[in-house]
């Protein structure tokens, strides 16, 4: 499920195919089918992130803020001057471990995705995520029963939950984190991206995205370049 993750990214980016079209057909298959999640809710919110990453209220991967986490400098000062303190954020170095990596894609995105795609009458990738779904079920029922497939789909949700915050957040979160200032696309993408040192683990492990700074400055370029 996680390499899965990052292989509907490439075709989420148009990174595969030399036509726009074969990337938005397979990327439906590989998230709809393989993941059982939209892609229309991953365009959404992903081109989002990419246009502003890191400014608070325009970037969808940042909207921890306040309610969880005291993210960034800036926001944190603001929150002491305004006394609001919504959690321990004293602590929330230890309950990060706690609240976000275990919860985000078992109990966030997993009932989400389904209110997204019905809100927007996106009846395609609905069937498409309906198909995971039958598929999954078909193919464990026999073998472990509804109690079992219940509880395979939540642990395994459960790890690649674990698995996709850390990779997402290690080469943002570290860095500026702000209101949108209307600086140039140049500079706003250098400020809120960093890499992780290169391994046949790492890339295999992050989907090459540890050259997070190549891929926010080429989106489109396939990963498998980003070294050069």
């Amino acid at each position: 499920q996680a390499q899965a993750g990052w292989l509907q990214h490439d075709f989420g980016h148009l990174s595969v195919f030399s036509k726009s079209k074969w990337n938005h057909w397979v990327h439906k298959f590989v998230i709809g089918h393989l993941k059982g999640a939209p892609a229309s809710w991953w365009n959404h919110l992903h081109f989002q992130h990419h246009a502003k990453p890191n400014c608070f209220r325009k970037d969808p991967d940042v909207n921890m803020h306040p309610l969880f986490f005291a993210l960034g400098k800036t926001l944190s000062v603001e929150l002491g001057v305004q006394k609001k303190k919504f959690m321990p954020y004293n602590h929330q170095h230890k309950y990060f471990f706690i609240i976000g990596p275990p919860a985000l894609v078992p109990l966030y995105f997993q009932w989400y995705i389904f209110y997204f795609v019905i809100q927007r009458k996106q009846w395609v990738d609905l069937a498409w995520m309906l198909s995971f779904y039958i598929r999954f079920f078909l193919t464990y029922l026999p073998l472990l029963g509804v109690t079992g497939i219940l509880g395979l789909h939540l642990l395994v949700r459960f790890i690649e939950s674990n698995w996709f915050v850390w990779i997402t957040q290690m080469n943002h979160i570290p860095m500026h984190i702000d209101y949108d200032k209307n600086v140039d696309w140049f500079s706003t993408q250098l400020q809120a991206t960093c890499n992780v040192h290169q391994s046949l683990f790492n890339d295999w492990f992050s989907g090459h995205l540890n050259f997070q700074i190549e891929h926010h400055l080429f989106p489109t370029m396939p990963r498998h370049n980003y070294w050069k």
